[in-house]
């Protein structure tokens, strides 16, 4: 299995299960080893009182692909720290992109970027997660060919 197939596989799996990334209305983009993207599209029960993206769901859309992009070698993968910088206001109707990329890996232990943006490209957020290994897979890749 190439390291893409294998990721590609693992989001899928991922996804399968992923209850709170749908509920939260998030469409799964593209994911290869140790990055993912992830959209959303911010409608008006995301606002908050001021009628902008709640930062929670903000945060839960950076959140996810964070996770997507530390599970894409099918090793289970956990945050163990997360931080983020709120840059500017997501906007009702506008479709927000988290973009992960892995930034270290050093063992067990991860380290992600996430950068979230809206329609015309400016940065709404930045995250950085810290990610823990833990033991277990997401699929068996025993019987794969």
């Amino acid at each position: 299995m190439t390291p893409q197939e294998r990721a590609a596989h693992s989001a899928a799996v991922m996804w399968a299960s992923d209850a709170a990334s749908k509920w939260f209305g998030m469409e799964l983009g593209k994911v290869t080893e140790g990055t993912a993207s992830l959209t959303l599209t911010v409608a008006p029960h995301h606002c908050n009182g001021h009628g902008i993206c709640h930062g929670g769901v903000i945060f839960a859309l950076a959140d996810s692909a964070f996770a997507f992009a530390c599970n894409s070698r099918n090793q289970s993968t956990v945050a163990q720290q997360n931080q983020i910088t709120y840059l500017a206001p997501g906007r009702l109707g506008e479709t927000l992109k988290a973009e992960a990329q892995e930034a270290n890996l050093q063992g067990r232990t991860g380290l992600t970027d996430v950068t979230v943006t809206g329609d015309d490209g400016r940065v709404i957020a930045l995250f950085r997660g810290l990610s823990r290994a833990i033991p277990g897979t997401l699929f068996d890749e025993g019987n794969e060919q």
